[in-house]
Parts: C-alpha cells; sequence; structure tokens
C-alpha cells in the first residue's frame, strides 16, 4: 500500500510539475504574441495617421484641423471628406443664393440647423475663417 501511496504522489509531482511548466511557457508565448501583435498595430496606426495627415493639402489643412472634413469634402481641390454634408467645391459661389450671406458671414452665424449646432460648439477663430473662405474660393475656380 504505501508504494502505491508514493507512485501516486510522485505521478502527481510529475504530472502537476509538467502543466505548471507547459502552461506558464505558453502563457509567456501568448504574451509576446499580444505584445508583438500591439506593436505591429500602433505601428500601423502611426502610419494611417501619418497617411492621412499627409493626404489632405496644405492650404486645405485649416479645414482638417477644424473638423470640417468629417462631413465635407472639397472635390474639386482633390480633398477627400466625409458625405455626410455637401461637398464645398462650389460653396463660395452659391452659399449667398442659398443662405442670404457670404461665406464669412455664414461662418459666423450659420442659416442652417446643422450647422448652427456646429458652429455654436466649435466656433472659428477669425484666422481660421478667412483661411477657409479663402481655400473654398480657390476650390469654386477650380
Amino acid at each position: 500500500m504505501k508504494t502505491n501511496g508514493v507512485i501516486f504522489l510522485i505521478a502527481f509531482l510529475l504530472a502537476f510539475g509538467g502543466g505548471y511548466l507547459y502552461f506558464s511557457q505558453a502563457g509567456k508565448d501568448q504574451k509576446q504574441q499580444t505584445t508583438q501583435q500591439n506593436t505591429s498595430t500602433e505601428v500601423d496606426k502611426g502610419e494611417v495617421e501619418k497617411e492621412e495627415a499627409t493626404s489632405v493639402p496644405a492650404e486645405a489643412e485649416v479645414m482638417s484641423n477644424n473638423s470640417c472634413l468629417s462631413c465635407h469634402a472639397v472635390s474639386s481641390m482633390g480633398v477627400e471628406g466625409g458625405t455626410t454634408g455637401p461637398d464645398l467645391s462650389n460653396a463660395f459661389k452659391d452659399i449667398e443664393g442659398k443662405h442670404g450671406k457670404d461665406l464669412d458671414s455664414f461662418l459666423q452665424e450659420p442659416t442652417s440647423a446643422v450647422m448652427s449646432g456646429v458652429i455654436a460648439g466649435s466656433p472659428l477663430s477669425d484666422e481660421d475663417r478667412a483661411e477657409i473662405v479663402k481655400f473654398l474660393e480657390k476650390a469654386s475656380e477650380q
């Protein structure tokens, strides 16, 4: 009977020890793979952010910085953006007929419900507004 107990104890210790070693190594391997994947993802995100930053022409940077391109595109200038709002390629020329005021005045106090909410939540500085007007005037000439 003692021999059976000793054999059982040795078998248990071997199985427990072997399992511990196996699973601890598997855990290390999994952590290593996860770290590599996270590092790869961070690099990919950085590359995507760089690509996005370089895909906007310098003169449209003000529109990107003020989130205009989240909803609008300016196709005449090759600027891709969101599709929620209208393409702004002809905004400079068309704004007065649609809203009864020039673009600068519209960007100060929009008459459309959506834009009045957007501008109220994040008003444009005088400098940014002037750059946007200048850019959209150029876009309308293309």
